[in-house]
């Protein structure tokens, strides 16, 4: 995963955005993966829980150590995150220590009716890093929408293929996602570095 070229922004709150980090085989990979089929429960937020029907794992796949296997490409995406050289990086750019912490990727596959109210990160999360597949050509402004502390939406990340962002939770990371035409899906990968255990944890 290449970070070369990023460029920060520090309102409504620090965030770094990037483009063209990921090569061909993995975007692949990302736009190919079947997520779990069934209906979805959108109630703002990711895991649709709060509707009480537990629907998470329609909307998302989080890659393990059990299904790696038939995720060649970002399994190698993963134990890029996990080398010294990659969390250290990272860590000096977000001025948070990744040292003991875990790396959780899930694919992404949001369809037409899905949004996200404002909300924050959890704690747990010491960084989220979006990066977008756009095979079906949707719309740019399906990128994620950041607001300011009154929930006032001031900027869209832009949703263009092989192009991301990243930050660290904080007070004021407000984000989300306006209800928005999707005609077919919103393909992603959602990459965090966290405190809790996942099967990938980084280097030391």
């Amino acid at each position: 995963m290449k970070l070369d070229n990023l460029k920060f922004a520090d309102y409504p709150f620090n965030h770094w955005e990037f483009s063209n980090s990921l090569d061909e085989l993995t975007l692949n990979e990302i736009s190919d993966t079947v997520i779990p089929e069934g209906d979805r429960a959108y109630d703002g937020t990711r895991a649709a829980d709060h509707s009480g029907k537990g629907l998470d794992g329609k909307l998302r796949l989080f890659i393990t150590k059990e299904n790696s296997r038939d995720f060649q490409n970002l399994t190698k995406l993963i134990n890029s995150l996990q080398s010294k050289d990659t969390y250290n990086k990272i860590s000096n750019i977000i001025k948070k220590d990744l040292s003991k912490s875990f790396v959780r990727l899930e694919v992404i596959g949001d369809k037409k009716g899905f949004w996200l109210k404002p909300h924050k990160d959890i704690p747990e999360k010491l960084m989220t890093m979006m990066i977008w597949a756009n095979p079906y050509n949707e719309s740019d402004q399906l990128g994620t929408d950041l607001y300011d502390s009154k929930y006032n939406l001031v900027k869209t990340i832009k949703y263009i293929h092989n192009s991301g962002y990243f930050f660290s939770s904080g007070e004021d990371t407000w984000h989300g996602l306006e209800l928005k035409e999707i005609k077919k899906e919103r393909r992603c990968i959602q990459i965090n570095y966290v405190s809790f255990k996942t099967d990938w944890p980084v280097e030391n």
